[in-house]
Parts: structure tokens; sequence; C-alpha cells
């Protein structure tokens, strides 16, 4: 709303007696209303002051305190951010104590005048949610499934075929209520469709999803109104730009969304408060009129969203991502949620904020959120994982959702009621969240019956859901859904119908300074594309130079023609950086467009003009350089008339491949769309196929292609020079008409100023169609779960088989299993190899690193940075130990220099393994290592993951019967057996949940059958029932007799008492407690209850965060302690002392760990297993296999009716340029998209290898000689069904051995193209870089092809860079084995052997040599790429 409406706003709620805010009885003019501060008359003059102002001015002006006692007036628009801070610091000092305080001086501000706050209730009623998928074998992608999906697809759009799908029911008929002023809160097991039930309440449902049911706020049906304005929806996926800081990130959302009814409520505020004489307390109102100003950069509304989530430290830290170091993955997750917070939306819908974050964190924001929603009549419905019983006690209301349906929905203190009624109850020391999420569950529920009277049978989801219907709180429920809301209840300023929250031109100015702020910070790569087009405008400049390039002949002409084109060649590429860059921000755009922060077209247009000066600064440079040295015409006019048509095709080309970015949306469909676009203009640009020559049915291809524009006015505006205007001996026209002509191209003047005129043309036309692409298409499916055909409703509990841990007693007696006589029998039968038991023994561990930059600058002296200090311990077989400690403490880095992961820093102290010595070698043949990223290959089943690391790691004497039998038994052990065939899939894109990932971690490592086994966060990012699975997976494990050590981050109290012992470590890496928990952690309580000033434990606390909260830095400070200096001088420490002694002795008897080989297996059985799992791995992974076979299949088609029947004719020079035009496009394009699209396949699978390589598992140079081989048949079907399709219909000459030479040219030059692309991603730390470095080679050769400036007239100085160039090769092969041979007299009366020999340099009788030389191209990337795996490791640990 414009600041004139809102003050006709706000006069006009003065003029109709406030109809917009409700009084609620009060009398504002009461004496017991005011406040009359006599004491400081000159605060109150001031106050007058203000007080005289009109509405609106008023509303920008506030009294600020500077100092204890004294204020001044400030423009509220214009507080600068110390003036913010200050303000904020006064008003919330410490966040845990001020917060609510703050909050309640607002709304009793806002009670004292009458002024109600609007409140917002959301009902949903007989919700029903379905999705199609194909279930089994045809829901594994695969090279054939993902032909047949979309021929199947085809035919029932056409309604010629009746789906293969199933319907698979996500939500089934769920009806609720969720209340203001009451904090709900979202429980379920995985795959119950709490994130449905979210999206649903939202509006933000994918459309491919049926959708039934009715959503209404406040009564109003959703159409109503803008559900996006008013509801908030916090995702689970954290999308930011990595180059902007927390802070303008948060800012940027706040300026977007806009302030709400705020500025009209205030307005009305500070009216009832004049006339009541009210004077509010200064600070209050200013953040009040801070926060109610829209459109600014940074506003107060952003201070308070970072003070409150704890974002202080990292405020102006970069938000980062894998290339960008920047903030944790805990504070991105806070990011996302402050975010939305910014905004003033009345309804927040969180989905698992707490991913990552400790147990005191999720907390204090839960807390704060709390307040907010309890003070200002807010309504907050929130899906938290695992949360703690204090965090769980902050909430009102509870919503259980299991299977799709509501087990339960009302208040928190009824829940264990309704639950009891049941038979069920949940155990003393059980978080009542941790009960809930398992309570449904087959596996675990038995463990929860109550009726002893009673025999236990299992009770459904259904028969939850039905009983709740029944029960007191179910049947309020009912009532309160069957009594319609009252609408007239509604404040009509809460349920907005604009689309935006401010007005166009303030998204505009915020969308520039965001499009600002990224160019500055990529301001790098800006300035390496210049540094590169300086590069080859000097390379270029010296190939073409002018004392080289004469004007006497028609073949000069083309020589120079080929100068020109290599200009447009290089700025028709340059456009490749706006396809990166618009393909990496997509993601943050659709999630920014679809909360409505801007439409498509605000953050179009930034983008488009702003590139404009780039594209003037990046052409200037280059004519710069180029022109004059490439002896172009020396007119000053045609010099700017060059310039502007380069600046006209730079913009085009960006505009297309920005547009290609928006409708690929993903970066392996884009790059080969990209790569398809570049290759129809390519060849229709009339350099590589002349206009005469392009057949009818093409015709309008080469009329619409902007190329061709750009070529024909570059080609004119030379050719009709002076240089160019004499006419030669025995013709009537001028040379250069002669030049325009034999090539095919206009000669008339006027095609300059068309061709200007089509790029402008094209170029608006490529920014509409980009801004339509970006307002209706949203991105390609995120989430795709595959189901196997055994599984009939959830993954992994709900297969009608009882659990062989079930038992009576608590959750922590279930973990530990020894105690079930069944469970012994499990694990005798699971664990059918033998391995010897091993403890790992160690004492004064000292880890430094190099002191970083950073802390350098900020005048540290030392040189290095100790993480670790003196750690000593030992951990024994048969026990579960915990490596605990605040974030900071060096848990992580603690295990992995046990481990011998890392690949960095400065290690002392001593390390044995059963009393000897460690060896790395041998002791990774017997370690296991869980990391907490779950890294494995995506497109193998779980079977085939077992499997392979089974193969790889197992001892060789071991058969494959006895290896099959003991991989199913591990997989029984870790539940995993009903998802053998899921395919693992990518993170948070496809496959298996994250729960499911970490059992496949494990089980990975168990098949291997290790002696000790380190596992990092094997419960991170888990709900509880997922948790708890995963811990009964490891408490099986070490049952076994293995040593067994996690880290462990905020465990519930089950978790927690499954450990045997505790290793805990203070920040700075100094140890505090190293011992038995002992049973309910009496002797870890025992220890630091005996610590004076230590605050007993409360009754149902978790022992695991009174722990670390009795043990922080500020409780050392408050009791003038050192935690490991009273450990170091505790009986403990000298028994732990004694132990680790005695360990470091080995035993009698015992002999040091050897291998005779470094690898359990040889190296072509490494290699066998290898290629087995690329075999599949290549198989399934359609978006790289199929597409390229389709891609190819379609340039084929295209390639051989544009160039059709080109191969017979021979009688024109142009003839043989068309042939080897077409030839070398196909070189070009197919070979830089086989290297463009290996690239992020070999960047994940790098990612695996690294953890493969590091657990001893094969020879870096069999994993890489697989990688190569599996290539092998694909490149054959590639080039062969090119090779056919083109040969036949460019009607080359029939006989063996030249469609042999054709197809082994061609099969050798996408080998050598793909282990290009390979050996590029082996030299670099990413695809990104390695695209980057790709492209600038890609240029390079393309140069020196031999087809823009043939061998014979590059100057000698660069030809041996012909001779180093692939495509030459290539090139040079085709030609002569098509063409070297043939005696046709051509019309200029040569034969064409002599012609190839005069103009290219090519003889038929070195094709021998063409051809050893391609094969050692292949040969040569593939070996460098086997190196560089092996030598470089861009893994930091």
């Amino acid at each position: 709303m414009e600041r004139n409406d809102l003050y006709q706003a706000s006069n006009s709620l003065r003029a109709n007696g406030s109809s917009r805010w409700r009084d609620t009885g009060y009398n504002v003019f009461s004496r017991s209303f005011r406040q009359e501060d006599d004491d400081d008359d000159e605060e109150a003059l001031k106050w007058a002051a203000i007080e005289r102002l009109p509405t609106f001015a008023r509303l920008k002006k506030a009294l600020l305190t500077i100092s204890p006692g004294e204020t001044s007036e400030v423009d509220v628009p214009k507080l600068g951010h110390e003036e913010r801070k200050k303000l904020m610091d006064r008003l919330i000092k410490h966040t845990e104590k001020d917060n609510e305080s703050f909050l309640l001086k607002v709304r009793q501000r806002v009670d004292r005048v009458g002024i109600e706050i609007p409140k917002l209730e959301v009902r949903y009623e007989h919700l029903k949610v379905e999705a199609e998928a194909y279930i089994g074998s045809r829901a594994l992608p695969s090279f054939f499934n993902f032909f047949i999906n979309k021929l199947e697809s085809i035919l029932h759009c056409l309604h010629l075929l009746s789906t293969r799908k199933k319907q698979l029911s996500i939500l089934r008929d769920v009806s609720g209520t969720i209340r203001p002023c009451r904090m709900t809160l979202l429980l379920g097991p995985p795959s119950s469709g709490k994130t449905t039930l979210l999206l649903a309440l939202a509006g933000k449902l994918n459309r491919d999803l049926k959708f039934s049911g009715r959503v209404t706020y406040n009564g109003h049906e959703m159409k109503d109104f803008v559900p996006q304005r008013i509801a908030a929806y916090i995702g689970q996926n954290d999308l930011h730009l990595p180059e902007w800081t927390v802070r303008e990130t948060i800012a940027f959302s706040a300026r977007c969304q806009g302030v709400g009814p705020s500025y009209e409520m205030l307005a009305e505020l500070a009216r009832r408060e004049k006339a009541a004489n009210i004077k509010p307390d200064p600070d209050i109102d200013a953040f009040m009129k801070a926060a109610s100003i829209g459109g600014q950069e940074t506003s107060v509304i952003t201070d308070y969203i970072i003070k409150i989530l704890g974002l202080e430290n990292c405020a102006d830290t970069l938000v980062g991502n894998e290339m960008i170091r920047g903030i944790s993955g805990g504070q991105r997750k806070r990011v996302t949620t402050g975010e939305m917070l910014a905004g003033p939306a009345k309804l927040l819908l969180m989905d698992e904020i707490s991913t990552g974050l400790d147990s005191s964190t999720t907390y204090q924001i839960v807390k704060s959120l709390r307040q907010k929603v309890h003070i200002l009549n807010g309504t907050a419905f929130i899906s938290l994982l695992q949360p703690a019983p204090e965090t769980f006690e902050l909430f009102d209301d509870i919503v259980l959702l299991s299977d799709g349906q509501i087990v339960y929905q009302g208040p928190r203190e009824n829940v264990l009621e309704f639950f009891e009624s049941m038979g069920f109850k949940c155990p003393a020391r059980k978080g009542v969240a941790d009960f809930l999420q398992e309570v449904t569950s087959r596996k675990d529920q038995r463990q929860y019956w109550n009726q002893t009277d009673k025999a236990y049978s299992f009770v459904t989801v259904e028969e939850f859901a039905e009983a709740f219907q029944s029960f007191h709180v179910g049947k309020r429920l009912q009532d309160d859904l069957a009594t319609p809301f009252d609408k007239n209840r509604s404040d009509p300023t809460l349920l907005t119908t604009k689309n935006y929250g401010v007005n166009k031109m303030e998204l505009i100015k915020a969308c520039f300074s965001k499009e600002l702020l990224l160019m500055k910070r990529n301001s790098f790569i800006y300035i390496f594309k210049l540094i590169q087009l300086v590069v080859m405008a000097v390379i270029g400049s010296t190939v073409f130079l002018r004392t080289e390039m004469h004007k006497k002949t028609p073949t000069d002409g083309i020589v120079q023609m080929g100068a020109v084109f290599f200009s447009v060649f290089m700025f028709m590429f340059s456009g490749l950086l706006d396809l990166a860059m618009t393909g990496l921000r997509l993601p943050v755009f659709f999630k920014q467009r679809d909360n409505l922060f801007y439409p498509a077209w605000v953050y179009a247009l930034p983008t488009w003009i702003l590139n404009i000066p780039i594209s003037f600064i990046e052409v200037a440079l280059w004519v710069v350089v180029t022109y004059y040295a490439m002896g172009l015409d020396p007119d000053i006019f045609r010099f700017l008339k060059q310039f502007l048509l380069l600046v006209l095709t730079n913009q085009m080309s960006s505009a297309l491949f920005r547009l290609v970015a928006a409708l690929g949306r993903e970066m392996t469909v884009t790059n080969t769309l990209a790569s398809f676009c570049l290759l129809v203009l390519f060849a229709n640009c009339g350099y590589v196929l002349s206009q005469d020559e392009v057949r009818k049915w093409w015709i309008w291809a080469y009329w619409i292609s902007p190329m061709m524009y750009s070529q024909n006015a570059i080609v004119i505006n030379e050719f009709l020079g002076e240089s160019w205007n004499h006419v030669l001996p025995f013709t009537t026209e001028k040379l250069g008409v002669l030049v325009l002509k034999s090539r095919g191209f206009f000669s008339e003047a006027y095609w300059y100023w068309i061709g200007v005129g089509a790029l402008v043309g094209f170029i608006l036309v490529l920014n509409i169609l980009n801004t339509l692409a970006l307002t209706y298409l949203n991105p390609l499916d995120e989430f795709q779960r595959v189901k196997s055909e055994d599984q009939n409703n959830e993954d992994d509990d709900r297969n009608g088989v009882d659990a062989q841990l079930q038992h009576k007693g608590s959750n922590t007696d279930l973990l530990r299993t020894e105690a079930d006589p069944d469970t012994i029998q499990y694990r005798e039968k699971g664990m059918i190899l033998p391995f010897l038991q091993h403890c790992i023994s160690f004492e004064k561990i000292i880890y430094a690193i190099d002191m970083p930059q950073e802390m350098k600058a900020q005048g540290v002296t030392e040189d290095r940075l100790v993480l670790l200090r003196g750690i000593t311990g030992a951990f024994r077989p048969g026990v579960l130990t915990a490596l605990m400690g605040v974030s900071g403490s060096g848990k992580t880095t603690l295990m992995d220099v046990l481990a011998g992961r890392k690949t960095g820093g400065y290690i002392e102290g001593s390390i044995k393994i059963s009393g000897f010595p460690k060896k790395q070698e041998t002791f990774a043949r017997i370690c296991g290592y869980c990391e907490q990223t779950d890294i494995h290959s995506p497109h193998l089943t779980v079977y085939e993951s077992l499997l392979y690391s089974a193969c790889l790691r197992l001892d060789p004497e071991v058969n494959s019967e006895t290896r099959k039998m003991f991989v199913k038994e591990v997989m029984e052990l870790v539940e995993l057996t009903p998802l053998r065939q899921a395919l693992v899939g990518l993170p948070g894109v496809s496959g298996l949940s994250l729960e499911q990932r970490k059992r496949l971690t494990i089980a990975v490592e168990l098949v291997a059958n290790p002696s000790i086994i380190f596992m990092d966060e094997p419960t991170s990012g888990l709900d509880a029932r997922a948790a708890a699975i995963v811990m009964r997976t490891v408490r099986n494990t070490v049952d076994t007799g293995r040593t067994v050590v996690c880290t462990i981050h905020q465990p519930g109290i089950d978790i927690f008492e499954a450990f045997d012992e505790l290793l805990l470590l203070k920040q700075g890496g100094e140890e505090i407690y190293v011992g038995p928990l002992g049973h309910n952690s009496c002797d870890m309580i025992k220890y630091f209850e005996g610590i004076e000033g230590i605050s007993r434990i409360k009754d149902g606390n978790n022992p695991a965060t009174w722990m670390l909260e009795v043990s922080t830095p500020e409780q050392e400070m408050a009791l003038g302690v050192d935690f490991a200096d009273l450990y170091e001088r505790s009986e403990l420490h000298k028994r732990n002392k004694a132990l680790t002694e005695q360990l470091n002795v080995p035993s009698p008897g015992s002999k040091q760990l050897h291998f005779p080989t470094r690898y359990s297996r040889s190296f072509f059985s490494q290699f066998l297993v290898c290629l087995w799992k690329q075999r599949w791995s290549y198989w399934r992974n359609t978006s790289y296999t199929a597409v390229r076979f389709f891609f190819t299949t379609v340039i084929a088609l295209m390639f051989g009716t544009m160039f059709w029947n080109v191969g017979s004719r021979r009688t024109r020079y142009q003839d043989l340029f068309n042939s080897m035009g077409s030839m070398y496009a196909a070189v070009l394009f197919l070979g830089v998209q086989n290297a463009a699209s290996i690239q992020p396949i070999v960047h994940i699978e790098r990612t695996v290898f690294y953890r493969e390589k590091a657990a001893g598992m094969y020879s870096p140079m069999a994993y890489a000689f697989a990688q190569v081989v599996v290539e092998l048949p694909y490149i054959l079907v590639q080039a062969a069904t090119y090779g056919i399709i083109v040969y036949s219909m460019m009607a080359f000459e029939w006989s063996a051995a030249k469609f042999l030479w054709y197809i082994f040219f061609m099969y050798f030059t996408l080998l050598y193209f793909t282990f290009f692309g390979m050996m590029t991603m082996a030299i670099t730390p990413n695809f990104h870089v390695a695209a980057i470095i790709s492209t600038a080679f890609y240029g390079l050769w393309n140069l020196f092809t031999g087809f823009i400036v043939p061998r014979t007239r590059i100057p000698i100085w660069w030809r041996w860079n012909y001779w180093i160039c692939p495509m030459a090769w290539t090139l040079y092969g085709l030609i002569v084995s098509q063409y070297g041979d043939v005696k046709d007299v051509l019309d200029a009366g040569e034969t064409t052997e002599e012609f190839l020999k005069k103009y290219f340099g090519f003889r038929h009788d070195f094709v021998g040599v063409v051809a050893a030389v391609i094969v050692g191209w292949a040969l040569l990337f593939a070996f460098l790429f086997a190196v560089s795996i092996k030598l470089f490791n861009f893994q930091r640990r």
C-alpha cells in the first residue's frame, strides 16, 4: 500500500470510530491509564512536540535514549545500525530473560487503549491426499524403464492406455483445528504425512497430488484471500543464497514481505494515545514505529529475529555452501526459520525446524515462539523430530499423526490419559514425545502394554483413530468442528487479498539491490571471465594476425570470415556463465516466489538490466584487442558497428541461457538442453551450412536462428568495407561481395541493420519467455520415495511380523538386548562369521592445526591451534561408549584421529590396538567408520550396497554363498530386509529416508565384519522412533562382542542410558569425565553432584542434558573451578589410567595385526567388483545414460535431415565445407555434452570413493579403471547410433572401410571427451570449477580445430597448438577417411584430394597415424583421470 494511502487509511480509521480495531470496553480516557511523567519536563516537552505533528509525520518520529536519563528526537526510517543495536540491547539484553517482558510491554501498550490484536483459527475438514506412483521394479529407474514410463505417460494422456501407477494414500480423511494463542506440536513416525498436512494448510500442495477436503482461516475459504501472506511455511530444506550474510538474508525477506497491517494499527494506536494523553515508553515506541515502516534495507525486525534465534555471533557471516565457507548446518536451519519469522504472517507452519540443533537451542527458540504466540495472539503448528521433555512441555496442544490418520488431537495434558484408556502407559524414564511416536509402531508398541489382566494384541492406527472419536477430547473436537466459525469475529485486515507485502517499486528496488550485491560477491567470477576473454582475444589476434591476413583472393576472405565467426562464437559461449549462475539460484527463487516475496518479472528484470554494462565491458575489451590486430576494416564506424553487434549478441546469448536454465530447472537437463540449443543455432548460423544448402524443411530454423542474424550482420560489416572493395581480374564483382556469395551470405548493406533489429527483438522475446517460464513453471519433482513390493505400509515396521526384540519394560531395556534370550539366539544366528576381539587404547592424544588466517588477523600470535589436549582412555569389546561434549569440544576430531581419517594437522601421542602400536594399513581392515553424512552410491539398491561392501572387505576365503547369507543376516540385524530392493538415492531428493540411510551406513560397515566400529552422530536428524531403531541396531552390534564408540549430540534419556560408558569433553578438547554411566546414569550423576556448587538433577530430567548444562564454561566461571583439572585429580582418572596402562600391554600369546596383502581382494577382483557396481549405477542413472542416448539420437536425426545427402555432392568447395561443418558441429557439441554431463556423476561418486578408499576397500587405480571401462559400451552404442543414422542420411560413400573409419573416429572422439571431463573433475574440488576449466579448453580447441582457420593459414608460432588439439586430429581423420582418396574434379579445376592437401594440409596416407593419435588421446585422459583420482584428495578433515 502506498504511504499516502496508509495516511488516508489511518484518517478514515479515526473518522469511522475505529471499525477495524475493536474496542475491548476499556475507558481509554480513564486516569488509571494515563502516564504523567512530571519528573522529566524536558522529555515531556520533546514528546509534546512530536504529539503536535500530523499522524503521518508523528509515526516517523520517536524519542531515543542516547544515555541514561537523556533522550533525543530521531527520524525512525533513518535509524542506523548502531542505534538499532543499542535499542535492541536496551529492550532485550538477555533473550532468555528479557524477551517475554519486552513482548508484554508491547501487549500492554496496545491493551491500554483498548485495541484488540486479531486472532486466526485454522480448520481442516475431511482432508484426503493421494499420489500415484510406480511400485516394485517399475519404480526403480533403469535405461529401459525411462523410455517405457515416458511412452506409457504419453499413451495415457492420449487415453490409449490405462496407467500402471498405483494409488497411495498420504492423508486419510483428517479433520481438526489449530487454535490461536496456543502452541500446537505435530508428531508422527516417518512417512506419516506430517509435511503433506502442513503444506495442505499453507495452500502449497503439489498440483500432481489428488486433494479433497476443506481448509478455512477464520471460516473463510482459501480462495477468498491469499494464504501465503497469512501463513508462513518453514520447510525442511535450507535454501539460501550462499553469497549473502545471515543479516542480509533475513533483511531481504523482511523487506519483501512488508509489515502487514501493523502501520494502520500503529496509526490508530497513536491517535488513541494522543486522545487519552498517554505517553508510551520511548524505547517501545521507537521499536514499534521502526517495525511498522516497510521497504527498508535493514529493519529493527531483522535485529530482533537475529537476537531471539541466537544468530548474533554469525549475523555478518556468509551463509555459504559446499563451495563457500559459511555458517554451520544448525545455524543455517535457524536462518530458514528467521527468514519467514521476519514477515507479518499470523500463522506459523514449521516443518522439523530442530534438525541439526541441540536441545537447548531448540528449547530457547520454541520458548521464544511460545511467548510471541501467547502474548501477541499468534497461531503456531510445529513439527519436531526429537523434542526433549522440557521442549515438549512448552506446547499446549498435540496432534499425533500416523499412517495418514490423526490418532490424537487436543490438549497436551490429556494425551497420556487417552493412551492409558487404550491400555498403554508411558514408562517413568521415557520422554512423552518419544512414547507417542513409538506407541503406534508394531515393533515398539508391545513394551508399553499396561493391562496385565488382558493378553496383548497389536492395536492398529485405525483402531486408535476410531477410539479417539469416542474419547472426550475427540468428542469436543467434533462438536467444535460442527459449529461454524462466526466470520464476524474475524478482523477484515487479517485476511488480505493483495498478493505482495509492499508495492512493486519497492520490490524492484529490493531486487536490484540484491542483484548488485550478488554481482559484487561474485566479482571473482566476472574478473576471471574477463581475464579468460582477454587471453582468448590475444590468442585469437595472434592466430589471425593482420600481417598474415591477406585480402587478395576469395580464400583469404574465407580465412578472414573465420576470424569474425570466432568473435561471434566466443560471445555465444560467454552466456554459459548465466546458465550456471541462474541454475544454481533457481531453488532459492522458487522458494521466494512461492512465498510471494516478489513476482517473477521483478526477479528477472534486474538480472537483465545489470547484465548490460557487463556486456559493454566484455565486448569493449574484446574489440579493442582483436579488431585492428586481426586486420579487420580500419573504418572507425565499422569498428563501432561491430562493437554494437557483439554487445547485442552477448545480450541475446545471456537471455537465451537464462531461459534454458528456467526451462531445464535441473543441471543435467539444463546442460543437455543448452547443448542442443547451441547446436541448433550453430548449424543454422549460415557459417557451418550455407543458406542455399539449407533444406526446405529446415529453412524455418535458419530464419529463427538469432546467430544467423548476428553472423550475417558481422560479415556484411566487414566484407562491404573499403579493404574488400577492389575487383579481382576476370571478375565483375567486388572481392568482398564474392566472398559473401561464395559462403551463401547476403551481400546487401541493409542486412546489417536487419540483423541488429532482429537481435534486439530476440533479446526482448527471450527475456519475456524467461519471465513467463519463471512465472508458471515449478521445480522438478523434489522428493520421490521408492517402495519395494514387499512393503505394504511402513518402510520398516508395518510388515506384519512381530519384532524379535520386543518385551516388556523400559525402552532402555529394549535397547539393551542382552537380557532377552531370543536376542542372544538372534545375535548368534546373525553373526555367522568369526572375528577377533580388539580393544583400542590411547594416551596423551594432542591434535593441532595451523592457525587460521582469520584468527591471526585478530591478533593471535601462535602458529598452531590446539584442538585436542592430552586425551587418554580406552575402548573395549562388548562395551558401548558415548563420546560427548558441546559443539566445538572435539568429539568428531578425536574419533577421526583414532580412526586415522584425518587428512591434515599434527598428531601427537600413542594409539595401540590390543597393546600393539596402530598401523593404519592393517587397522583399516578391522575397523568400521560410520560417518555422520550418509554417503552411498545413489543408484544401487540396499542389498547391492551391502553385497558390494562385503565382496571387497571380507576375507577372500569366504565363499560367495556364505557371503550372501552373511549379508542377509546383517540386513535382519539392522532391520533393512523389507528395503532390500529399495534404491538408495540422493539425500533429500530420492530414495531412502534419513533414518533408513543411517541404518544402511551401519550395515555397510557391519558386513565388513569389523572388530572396532566408530559411529559419528548415528541419531543426528532422526525422530525418536527412528533413533530408537538405530540405537537398537548399535546395541545389537555391541552385544556381538565388538568395540563400538559413538559421538552423540543431545540424546533422549533412553538412548543415553543405552550406553555403558561415557567420555565427556569440554570446549577446547579436554576430558572432564571418562567412566561408566551406571544404572539410570547413577555413576555419572554421582560424580558431578559430588562437585561443590553443582545443583542436583531434578526427577524426570534428562541426565545428558543436565550433564551438559552443569559443565558449561559459564558454570566453571561461576564455581571458580576447572572441570578438566578436577577430573585429573579424581580417583576415576587414576582407575582409567591404570586400565589404559593395562591395555597398552599385549596379552600373553597375542600377535600383532598382520595381513599378507594391503587389500582384502586382488587387484583384478577389486576391478571386477567396482565394475559390477558401476554397471548397475550407470544402468539406473537415466538422467545421464538415457538422456544422453536420447539427445544423441535427436541430434543424429536433426543432422541427417539438415545435411541430407551432403556426402554425395563433391563438385564445389562449399560442398566440402558443408560436409566438414557437419562433422565439426557434431564433434564439438556431442563431445562437450559428454564431458559436461559426466562431471556431476564423477563428483557424486568421488565423495563415495573417498569413504571407500579410507576404509581400505580397494586400490584407487582399480576404481578408476572400472569407471573408465564402464563407459566403453555406452559410448559404443552412442557412437554407433549416431554413426548409422548420420552416415546413411548424409549419403557418405557406402564402403565398409569408410563406414568403419567413421564409427571408429566418432567412438574414440566421444571417449576422449568423456575421459577429459572425468579428468578435469578429478583435478578440481567440484564440478563448477571443472566446468570453468573445461570451457577454457573448449575455446582453445575450437580455434585450432582447422575448421575456423586451416592449419596452413595458422601462423607458425601457433601451429604447435594445432598438433596438440584433440579435435583437430578428429576432423583430420573424419575428412581424410571420407575424402582423402577422392579424385573427383571440383569446379575450380583441382581434385578433392589436391584441394584438401593444399587448403587444409590433409594427406590420406596419414590416416593410420591419426587413428593411433586419437586412441592415444583417449588413453592419456583415462590415465590422467586414474592418476589424479589417486593423488588428489579434496576432502578436508
